[in-house]
């Protein structure tokens, strides 16, 4: 056991951090396992669903840290080719574009602000040369 304080602390923290890693893993286990289900059993319609979940844990997984954001994407990339292969249909939410929104007219600045005068450069003396 640690004696000092900091590292008493240190102990504690970590212990959170491992229960909090170790959920995360888990999560992305079952959503991986579930996929291979979905896979092996052809439907199209559940190997979505599955990717969904899948791709969704990964990213969890990569922003908590708990893997590498370079080994997710390249297990998102496995998964969907996989998903693709199976005859799965990855629809991409297509991102509609907004319409411009006017912009509205700039009020005038008041009287009260005070605007700061321009300061005015000083003349550098000329250099006189001795013969």
């Amino acid at each position: 056991m640690p004696i000092i304080q900091s590292a008493k602390k240190r102990v504690k923290v970590a212990a959170k951090a491992a229960v909090r890693n170790s959920k995360t893993k888990r999560t992305l286990r079952e959503a991986m396992k579930e996929f291979q289900t979905a896979i092996q059993d052809g439907k199209g319609s559940k190997i979505s669903e599955a990717l969904a979940k899948v791709t969704s844990a990964i990213d969890t997984a990569a922003k908590k840290n708990v893997i590498h954001k370079n080994k997710a994407a390249r297990k998102k990339s496995q998964v969907a080719k996989a998903a693709k292969a199976a005859g799965a249909k990855t629809e991409v939410a297509k991102v509609t574009k907004k319409a411009p929104v006017a912009k509205k007219p700039v009020a005038k600045a008041s009287a009260a602000k005070t605007v700061k005068k321009p300061v005015a450069k000083k003349a550098t003396p000329k250099k006189t040369t001795k013969k």
